[in-house]
Protein backbone atom coordinates (compact mmCIF):
# COMPACT_ATOMS: atom_id res chain seq x y z
CA UNK A 1 0.00 0.00 0.00
CA UNK A 2 1.45 3.52 -1.04
CA UNK A 3 -0.56 5.32 1.76
CA UNK A 4 -0.09 9.16 0.92
CA UNK A 5 3.18 8.89 -0.36
CA UNK A 6 1.54 8.20 -3.90
CA UNK A 7 4.35 7.64 -6.56
CA UNK A 8 6.94 9.75 -5.19
CA UNK A 9 10.69 8.94 -4.10
CA UNK A 10 10.45 10.43 -0.47
CA UNK A 11 11.75 8.52 2.17
CA UNK A 12 9.31 6.43 4.74
CA UNK A 13 9.99 6.88 8.15
CA UNK A 14 9.11 4.59 11.13
CA UNK A 15 6.90 7.66 13.05
CA UNK A 16 7.25 7.78 17.13
CA UNK A 17 4.79 8.97 18.99
CA UNK A 18 1.18 10.01 17.76
CA UNK A 19 1.41 12.60 14.81
CA UNK A 20 -2.28 13.53 15.23
CA UNK A 21 -1.42 14.91 18.70
CA UNK A 22 2.08 16.47 17.50
CA UNK A 23 -0.84 18.16 14.75
CA UNK A 24 -2.97 19.42 17.83
CA UNK A 25 -0.10 21.15 19.31
CA UNK A 26 0.76 22.94 16.52
CA UNK A 27 -0.20 27.10 16.36
CA UNK A 28 -3.06 27.40 14.14
CA UNK A 29 -1.20 28.88 11.31
CA UNK A 30 1.58 26.03 11.26
CA UNK A 31 -1.86 23.82 11.54
CA UNK A 32 -3.55 25.44 8.57
CA UNK A 33 0.05 25.80 6.56
CA UNK A 34 0.24 21.73 7.03
CA UNK A 35 -3.41 21.25 5.68
CA UNK A 36 -2.83 23.29 2.64
CA UNK A 37 0.97 21.45 1.89
CA UNK A 38 1.60 19.64 -0.91
CA UNK A 39 3.83 17.24 0.04
CA UNK A 40 2.90 14.79 3.21
CA UNK A 41 4.79 16.44 6.16
CA UNK A 42 5.18 15.39 9.70
CA UNK A 43 3.63 17.60 12.56
CA UNK A 44 7.68 16.86 13.79
CA UNK A 45 9.12 18.43 10.88
CA UNK A 46 7.16 21.24 9.91
CA UNK A 47 8.08 22.34 13.73
CA UNK A 48 11.31 21.71 13.60
CA UNK A 49 11.75 23.98 10.31
CA UNK A 50 9.66 26.53 12.14
CA UNK A 51 11.93 26.97 15.52
CA UNK A 52 14.71 26.81 12.67
CA UNK A 53 13.48 30.25 10.72
CA UNK A 54 12.37 31.35 14.36
CA UNK A 55 15.77 31.29 16.12
CA UNK A 56 17.41 33.22 13.61
CA UNK A 57 15.13 36.14 14.27
CA UNK A 58 12.85 35.62 11.12
CA UNK A 59 9.02 36.70 11.85
CA UNK A 60 6.06 34.26 12.03
CA UNK A 61 5.20 35.15 8.33
CA UNK A 62 9.07 34.80 6.67
CA UNK A 63 9.22 31.52 8.66
CA UNK A 64 6.43 30.31 7.33
CA UNK A 65 7.78 31.45 3.68
CA UNK A 66 10.66 29.22 4.56
CA UNK A 67 7.93 26.43 4.86
CA UNK A 68 7.08 27.82 1.67
CA UNK A 69 10.70 27.62 -0.20
CA UNK A 70 11.37 24.49 1.18
CA UNK A 71 8.00 22.29 0.20
CA UNK A 72 8.96 24.00 -3.30
CA UNK A 73 12.93 22.70 -3.51
CA UNK A 74 11.41 19.31 -2.11
CA UNK A 75 9.40 19.56 -5.15
CA UNK A 76 12.22 20.28 -7.58
CA UNK A 77 14.19 17.35 -6.20
CA UNK A 78 11.22 14.88 -6.52
CA UNK A 79 10.30 16.06 -9.99
CA UNK A 80 14.54 15.78 -11.63
CA UNK A 81 13.96 12.69 -9.82
CA UNK A 82 11.24 11.32 -11.56
CA UNK A 83 12.48 12.61 -15.31
CA UNK A 84 15.78 10.27 -14.58
CA UNK A 85 13.12 7.07 -13.42
CA UNK A 86 11.53 7.72 -16.74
Amino acid sequence: MKQNLGETNLKRKKRIGNPMNEFDKLPRPLRQWLNKAILPWSPLSVKRVWLKSISKGLSFEEALNVLDKTEECTMKKEKSKIKQFR
